[in-house]
């Protein structure tokens, strides 16, 4: 009896064992094993390094199939298939930073360019030989290379700094505009969705003549910068954007000699700088010379929805332009009503029986469905909806989307009527004077991770923009639509982010030796100002940033405030990082003071969130600009008051005078006041001026109500 009890004991236990190794090996997925910079010693393999600690970690001598990713050109590190209790044993071994689960990101123009200020032709300056030399960066869902806005045509040879490859798949060709390629999806760089031909086109596009959607929008297509070169990075199927691919693209971007990158993909929540790869891949690209311009997100209007929060990214927010996109309901009764889609059918103005809320294939076929909810019929004649968007999207069928006002006035129309009767028009483009105003679904700040810094930091076009697209995809929402179109429509903060993309190589084509800080200033500072359209962060600084960007007026910016990787590793000593983790992140022995506070680094916004809303409060900001303006000149500060609870201002000292072009000075912004209305914060503008240049930044001041 005592034997046999002992053996069923045993079993239980080696079951138990099984089990238990069962479970951990159900909970394995990918983690990125994040490892700071490459070490500098020449015998260092960062291959063999990665290979030798999953292997002393894992207790397997093979391990095929547990490697995803090596981060070995740009700075250290890998991607691995790990269980929980293999990733709390590799983030305690020494050399590793952070191990954090492999996220799936989210993919976040005829007209718009002009609208910049930016107009074709002569009238807009550029320096075509350095342009020429200029390279960007997309990391996205792939390219259509042989779209006419990639053409290599009139192209001399890639700049001799180019160190990148075109690893494109079957039928793929790159060219000396489209010069690169690389792909982290094991499906080829052929993009099958269309985001990333869009955003590329839109960032760098050749211009190209009489592109419309199917008449819609015809124009002159082209990029910001329409004579640099291109190299794409995809790291985005249908599914998503893992984080670890995207670390990977940024890990051979740097290596590969892109002048900046344009990335318009992200998560629906702020993650932390050392557990974001974004953040980790630009902070290393911050750091060899090369800006990162971001998209916000697309998850506003709610407020503390910005993904993209370090200071070091370049963070774009969506607005519209002065072109919009309508589509006509013309009634029985002569009365026309004005909605939103971009219809490209075209039923030649015949009336067609109105259906309400009737969703009977014997009451709809061959009639105008009319529904309060987003709806669309393949045996309807056509649709018309309410606009839940607030901005025109394509339609696979005829529709319109009313206003909930106008889509009344419909309803009343049928009840009252007979025999119902409308026509949905082919959409038209008109002129909209209120452009631009920040797109309701642009995510807005605060920032979550680093509160005193002011995110979004700029605003570009990104509602309705016509760019070049893949045949592969279809247009529209509807994946049975069969149309291929060549350019297409799309909206979001994904489109905003490569305009300003475009913006920042334009800038640098003029001034090559602006390092990425610089640049961010310049296009900061110098973008126009916008107003609050209501109350809450929705529609504030929280918005919108320091403006919508002006291309032409950031080449010549006056004064900058200037960041370098010191500065940033202070900025993160201020969040409490330890010496230890900078020291890996940085290559270099890295000493936290804790003197300094994360509002003072050297940022061209001003932002500090108060602990308490109904009491009197003072704060500081400390900068320091350089001059790039002219030398022998005095720049006078000057404080607009904007919106929300009265501040007051003090800047000290309130005149610079610079003798020397580079010189640099510095201030104390002291604000003061008490009462902070959470409805509506506080901001002004501080602006530099010495008559030819007015250099300006926000001041935010606000709080949770705690």
């Amino acid at each position: 009896m005592v034997k046999r009890v002992s053996f069923c004991l045993l079993v239980v236990l080696f079951l138990s064992s099984v089990l238990a190794n069962i479970d951990d090996l159900q909970d394995k997925q990918v983690y990125v094993v994040y490892m700071g910079s490459l070490p500098s010693r020449p015998d260092y393999t960062p291959m063999s390094n990665h290979m030798s600690i999953l292997q002393e970690v894992t207790g397997e001598s093979s391990i095929e199939g547990r490697l995803v990713r090596s981060y070995k050109r740009s700075f250290n590190g890998f991607a691995a298939q790990l269980t929980k209790s293999e990733r709390e044993r590799v983030a305690e071994m020494e050399g590793v930073v952070s191990v954090f689960p492999s996220k799936n990101y989210k993919l976040q123009t005829t007209a718009s360019w002009d609208f910049m200020g930016m107009k074709e032709g002569k009238s807009t300056k550029r320096n075509l030989a350095i342009e020429s030399d200029t390279i960007i960066g997309v990391i996205d869902s792939g390219i259509w290379p042989e779209s006419e806005s990639f053409s290599g045509k009139g192209f001399g040879p890639p700049p001799k700094k180019w160190k990148g490859v075109c690893s494109g798949g079957k039928n793929f060709t790159c060219n000396k505009k489209l010069i690169g390629v690389r792909d982290y999806t094991n499906e080829g760089v052929r993009d099958s969705q269309g985001h990333g031909t869009h955003t590329s086109s839109t960032a760098a596009g050749n211009a190209v003549a009489d592109t419309s959607f199917f008449g819609i929008g015809n124009g002159t297509a082209r990029g910001g910068v329409p004579a640099s070169r291109i190299a794409a990075y995809k790291v985005c199927t249908i599914i998503g954007c893992s984080s670890d691919a995207v670390l990977s693209a940024f890990d051979d971007a740097i290596a590969d000699g892109v002048d900046l990158i344009s990335i318009s993909l992200g998560g629906d929540n702020p993650s932390l700088y050392e557990e974001d790869t974004i953040s980790i891949g630009s902070f290393h690209a911050m750091a060899k010379g090369i800006l990162t311009v971001h998209s916000a997100g697309n998850s506003g209007p709610s407020p503390a929805t910005v993904t993209s929060v370090a200071p070091w990214i370049l963070s774009v927010a969506a607005t519209t332009t002065n072109r919009r996109f309508l589509t006509k309901v013309v009634l029985g009764n002569g009365k026309t009503l004005v909605g939103k889609s971009v219809n490209a059918f075209d039923l030649k103005g015949k009336k067609y029986p109105l259906v309400y809320e009737s969703f009977a294939e014997s009451l709809v076929k061959g009639k105008i469905l009319v529904s309060r909810y987003p709806s669309m019929s393949d045996i309807a004649a056509a649709s018309i909806t309410t606009d839940d968007k607030g901005f025109a999207t394509i339609s696979s069928r005829p529709l319109s989307a009313l206003s909930p006002d106008d889509f009344e006035s419909l309803v009343s129309y049928i009840n009252s009527t007979r025999s119902p009767q409308g026509s949905v028009l082919k959409s038209e483009a008109i002129f909209d004077q209120a452009a631009p105003i920040v797109a309701s679904f642009s995510s807005r700040g605060p920032n979550k991770i680093a509160v005193d810094i002011l995110k979004p930091d700029v605003t570009a076009p990104g509602v309705e923009i016509l760019a070049a697209y893949s045949p592969w995809a279809s247009p529209s929402p509807d994946k049975s639509d069969p149309r291929h179109v060549k350019y297409s429509v799309l909206s979001g903060t994904s489109m905003a982010c490569p305009h300003v993309a475009g913006v920042a190589a334009y800038v640098k084509t003029f001034h090559p030796e602006w390092s990425p800080s610089i640049i961010q200033s310049a296009i900061m500072t110098t973008a126009w100002p916008m107003n609050a359209t209501g109350n809450g962060t929705s529609s504030t600084e929280f918005a919108y940033g320091a403006g919508q960007v002006n291309p032409v007026a950031a080449l010549n910016p006056g004064l900058v405030y200037e960041l370098d990787k010191a500065d940033h590793l202070a900025f993160l000593c201020s969040l409490n990082y330890t010496s230890k983790t900078l020291k890996l992140i940085s290559g270099e022995a890295v000493t936290c003071t804790g003197k300094t506070l994360p509002r003072n680094l050297n940022y061209p916004s001003m932002s500090a969130k108060l602990s308490r809303s109904n009491s009197s409060f003072t704060v500081e900001f400390k900068r320091t600009v350089t001059n790039l303006g002219t030398p022998n000149s005095t720049f006078k500060s000057k404080i607009v008051y904007n919106h929300g609870s009265k501040l007051t201002i003090k800047v000290t000292p309130s005149v610079l005078s610079f003798k020397m072009v580079n010189e640099k000075k510095s201030f104390t912004v002291t604000v003061t006041g008490s009462n902070i209305s959470q409805e509506l914060p506080p901001s002004a503008n501080l602006i530099w001026s010495d008559g030819t240049h007015n250099v300006r930044s926000p001041i935010v001041v606000y709080t949770d109500g705690n």
